[in-house]
């Protein structure tokens, strides 16, 4: 939809952003800011202002948007010494501004942009005038704590959108009224498959039965891929002693993310925001020689991490998550073919769960990194060569790899085209060194192994997530937690459909039995709006002609079968996962 001429997205809704925040400035008094980000649904800004804004409020707001659009004003950058940025956000009483000034590093240039008679602390870039804005809207309004945390003023949140046409931004509202609908939050709590619970703590996530069934469904799947691939399953600790963190440097550069350390017997140790390093000391629990290699070892590791409450969101960011992990150990020739195999393995994984519309990252580089030259050459090509392999379609970000190694990132696009970034291959030049692993190598002298961290579902509740709203809770055959719910019309057929559902369970399908009282048009009425696949309906007529009436939730009534016949359609449909 956008072409080479027109800027790109991020410009034109941050620069609208700040159009926004100028309006507000322009139309209240003694307006305080905070940031203005743009974001994938577009952009807010953060305000402390004494009046409250409410949605009535959104027509003044939009329509002196509109003006400023209309003068078109340059966006003009203004660069100045930090003491010139204190004297100027102190005359204009901007204390937020103020605050977040400090995190600007000493040598980072302090720069300022200028629409009119309106002026940010921002590092930009911006569109040249803010006449180049086409096509805006106003979304929302929330409260947000200043920095994500309680303790801290709240603030007044102004979500909005942006595009590059009219016709754009009504795809991309539709896409958002879209996106309400499968929001998994809700949707979780209508199908009751999760909660989070404040009273016992933020970001930790309760999986109900249902959702319980489906994590069940999907590592079981996730345990028979890996072992068909060649992996091996461990299990390892959930804390261990500080002078592990300090080796893998995770207490130099992570602490803040981590939990408090708990002493025990005078020694103090750390819940693990990560399996990496329980790993590499499996690895070294025995010598390796490379004949041993490659070992590809994969974990549903439990980690816990300390998130800020202000950033929490469902079960895309929490506190407590199961990363389905993975760490490959191989020599320099096995290199080329770990990767391959690994992206291979992604692929497949993927189109089963229902997605085909895959793209990948290449993240090179960067300026300050760990490792020798020839490594991160070996590495990158190998990575870029997997991608090339496959037909995956790419793009290099380059010097955007960590300073331990390149990686690739394998995006996903759901039901409704978003994008998520999901599966990660990442090479760590930096834990071999800090762990001194080693092996014997062909010529009998002591080598150090190749690391790859890997990761293809990402976490199971960010996973669960974005299922939930890929297929707006109607899961598919293989992954729905209830597969089928026999409905009997009457009291009188409650037992024939306890026996029908027995044969059906027998066979490995999830099954139950709706006992309520009530006319059978409801029970169907409610199997539907659980988004149940099948529905088997008992009356007397059925029970007597041996038959099973049959409704989808797709296709409404599909007739009658027996009951060897109804299950040979659940197998075929099973089998086809993936495939549609």
């Amino acid at each position: 939809m956008e072409n080479k001429n027109q800027p790109n997205l991020e410009l034109i809704r941050h620069s609208t952003a700040h159009v926004m925040a100028a309006a507000v400035c322009r139309i209240y008094k003694d307006v305080k800011l905070d940031i203005g980000p743009s974001i994938d649904t577009g952009f807010y800004y953060d305000f402390d202002l004494s009046e409250r804004i409410s949605p009535e409020d959104f027509p003044a707001i939009e329509k002196q948007m509109i003006h400023i659009i209309e003068e078109d004003l340059p966006f003009q950058r203004i660069e100045v010494p930090r003491d010139e940025a204190i004297d100027i956000l102190k005359q204009a009483g901007q204390t937020y501004k103020l605050n977040r000034l400090k995190d600007i590093p000493d040598e980072a240039t302090i720069s300022f942009y200028r629409c009119g008679d309106f002026i940010d602390l921002c590092r930009g870039p911006h569109l040249e005038s803010t006449g180049r804005i086409k096509a805006f809207t106003l979304l929302s309004v929330a409260g947000s704590y200043f920095r994500g945390l309680e303790t801290n003023p709240m603030l007044q949140r102004l979500y909005g959108t942006a595009a590059i046409s009219r016709k754009n931004l009504d795809y991309q509202l539709k896409q958002l009224e879209e996106s309400r609908k499968r929001d998994h939050r809700k949707l979780g709590k209508e199908l009751d498959l999760f909660s989070i619970q404040e009273d016992t703590g933020p970001g930790l996530v309760f999986w109900h039965p249902k959702a319980a069934r489906i994590r069940t469904i999907i590592e079981d799947f996730w345990r028979k891929e890996h072992f068909k691939h060649g992996y091996d399953i461990v299990y390892t600790p959930h804390i261990g002693r500080a002078n592990l963190w300090e080796t893998s440097g995770h207490l130099d550069f992570y602490r803040e993310n981590m939990y408090s350390p708990m002493d025990i017997e005078g020694k103090d140790y750390f819940v693990r925001p990560m399996n990496c390093p329980f790993h590499i000391q499996v690895y070294k629990s025995d010598k390796r020689s490379y004949r041993d290699l490659p070992l590809r070892w994969a974990e549903l590791g439990t980690v816990y991490r300390y998130e800020k409450s202000g950033v929490l969101h469902g079960l895309f960011r929490v506190r407590g998550f199961t990363q389905d992990d993975a760490h490959i150990f191989c020599t320099p020739g096995q290199i080329e073919s770990e990767i391959r195999r690994t992206v291979k393995f992604a692929l497949n994984i993927w189109k089963t769960f229902g997605f085909s519309d895959i793209k990948a990252y290449l993240s090179t580089r960067p300026e300050k990194a760990v490792g020798e030259d020839s490594k991160w050459e070996q590495a990158t090509a190998s990575l870029e060569n997997a991608l090339i392999a496959e037909s995956i379609p790419y793009e290099v970000e380059k010097g955007g790899g960590a300073f331990y190694g390149p990686k690739i990132d394998l995006a996903v696009k759901d039901a409704i085209g978003r994008e998520w970034q999901m599966s990660t291959v990442q090479f760590d030049f930096n834990m071999p060194t800090r762990f001194k692993m080693g092996y014997i190598g062909e010529d009998g002298k002591e080598a150090q192994p190749y690391m790859v961290h890997r990761a293809l579902l990402g976490s199971l509740e960010r996973f669960l997530g974005i299922l939930i709203e890929h297929y707006a809770g109607a899961f598919p055959l293989w992954l729905a937690p209830e597969q089928v719910r026999v409905l009997p019309i009457a009291d009188a057929q409650i037992e024939h459909a306890d026996n029908i559902a027995e044969q059906l369970r027998a066979n490995g399908f999830r099954t139950s039995v709706d006992r309520k009282s009530g006319k059978i048009g409801a029970k169907i009425r409610n199997a539907q709006i659980e988004k149940i696949p099948y529905m088997v309906i008992i009356g007397a007529k059925e029970i007597e002609s041996e038959q099973l009436s049959i409704r989808s939730r797709t296709k409404g009534d599909i007739g009658a079968m027996n009951a060897l016949d109804f299950i040979t359609t659940l197998r075929l449909e099973e089998e086809e996962r993936g495939k549609k």
